[in-house]
């Protein structure tokens, strides 16, 4: 298998690609893998998602003997693999947990969608960013609702009809990476201390808020189930928990698991 799930002993799930020989280029076999252990990971009662993978470079995106593979398939056994592809991006933008991305060196084509659907992406200063598919003839399809949501309309309509290669400094620049780190074995550590230190509820909750009201009017129908909203987690445990530790000025119940 090209792909690990491991658990921490703090809940936290990292899931690994590695298939440096291939620049960790994904064919139908890896997306299946992938799709098997985020749904895993999903169900579970964890407090992150890691997203990394081995070798030099984060991805290649699709194997070339897998799109190989599809060029000469039919339009129905397309939209078949195709559809593999869109349900692996589903369910990690849709991980009910919070989800880190680590990318290092090249990270091409399909590769920007894994990032675009994580919650949080932290790039190498070396790493290098590209929306290849028209240099092949072809479109980001599946991908292009996570990226275009996460770079934006404006920059989509640059970066996929020029399939220019840009670098770490612009990717965080256009919103697609968070931050630039020298060592993402540190930042790693960083990112699952902070989310332990809040409340693991609260964490889901708000990822959830989010898609709630992203994009949506702000009118009396949005403001009602934001006002329920805050309503039901203060008077939620963790909510009074939190709110309780934060008055007896000592650290809440979660913090302390965290630590065993």
């Amino acid at each position: 298998m090209s792909v690990t799930l491991t658990i921490t002993k703090t809940k936290v799930a990292i899931l690994e690609l590695s298939r440096p020989e291939k620049h960790n280029a994904f064919d139908d076999a890896v997306i299946a893998e992938l799709i098997q252990c985020i749904e895993h990971a999903n169900s579970l009662e964890i407090r992150a998602l890691v997203l990394k993978t081995q070798g030099k470079h984060f991805s290649a995106g699709a194997d070339l003997g897998w799109m190989k593979s599809m060029a000469n398939n039919n339009y129905d056994e397309n939209v078949a693999d195709s559809s593999k592809l869109a349900k692996l991006m589903s369910v990690l933008a849709t991980s009910p947990h919070p989800t880190l991305c680590l990318v290092q060196g090249a990270a091409f084509g399909g590769a920007l969608g894994l990032i675009a659907c994580c919650d949080i992406a932290v790039a190498t200063p070396d790493a290098k960013f590209c929306l290849s598919e028209v240099k092949l003839g072809l479109i980001p399809a599946v991908i292009s609702p996570y990226v275009i949501k996460a770079i934006g309309e404006r920059q989509a309509r640059r970066y996929f009809l020029t399939a220019e290669v840009f670098k770490a400094e612009q990717a965080l620049s256009l919103g697609l990476i968070h931050e630039i780190s020298d060592d993402l074995e540190k930042s790693q550590q960083y990112f699952i201390d902070t989310l332990l230190n809040n409340g693991p509820a609260a964490v889901q909750s708000a990822k959830l808020l989010i898609n709630e009201v992203a994009n949506k009017a702000i009118d009396e129908p949005l403001i009602a189930h934001t006002a329920k909203r805050i309503a039901e987690i203060r008077v939620s445990p963790e909510g009074q928990e939190g709110l309780t530790a934060f008055f007896e000025k000592r650290a809440p119940s979660w913090q302390n698991a965290a630590k065993q």
